[in-house]
């Protein structure tokens, strides 16, 4: 007989892609971080480089939205320095979907001519109602 854990796929972590992962904050601004290749025993890989990513978050009026971003660098002290215009440019990308969010919501409502009625569906007219399509 077939459950519902049967249907489910099947979920497997990559054990040639592993990182050991380490956070770096200033309590401050945001969370910096550093994720180090390992092996499968659990030995550093260092034929990887180490991947550096940040965290920030956008206020907004229905709360806080995090922000990850991956920050360019080979070293500790390059992804803090990069932290800044990683988290800008993250910020702005972020925006810019807001906004084509926005847009796209807005251009979905359809606003039928002042004075159009719909006949014959016992007497719903359109009368400047917004109606979704």
């Amino acid at each position: 007989m077939n459950t519902p854990a049967d249907k489910l796929p099947d979920i497997s972590m990559d054990t040639n892609a592993l990182y050991r992962e380490e956070m770096v904050t200033d309590r401050r601004i945001g969370v910096l971080r550093i994720l180090h290749p390992i092996k499968a025993d659990g030995s550093a890989d260092t034929a990887r480089a180490m991947v550096f990513s940040g965290e920030a978050q956008l206020m907004t009026s229905i709360g806080a939205l995090p922000i990850s971003f991956d920050i360019p660098a080979t070293t500790f002290e390059e992804a803090a320095a990069a932290y800044n215009t990683a988290s800008k440019a993250a910020l702005e990308r972020t925006m810019q979907e807001l906004q084509e969010l926005r847009r796209q919501a807005a251009s979905s409502l359809v606003i039928p001519p002042s004075g159009s009625h719909l006949r014959g569906l016992g007497g719903l007219g359109g009368g400047g109602k917004i109606q979704m399509p």
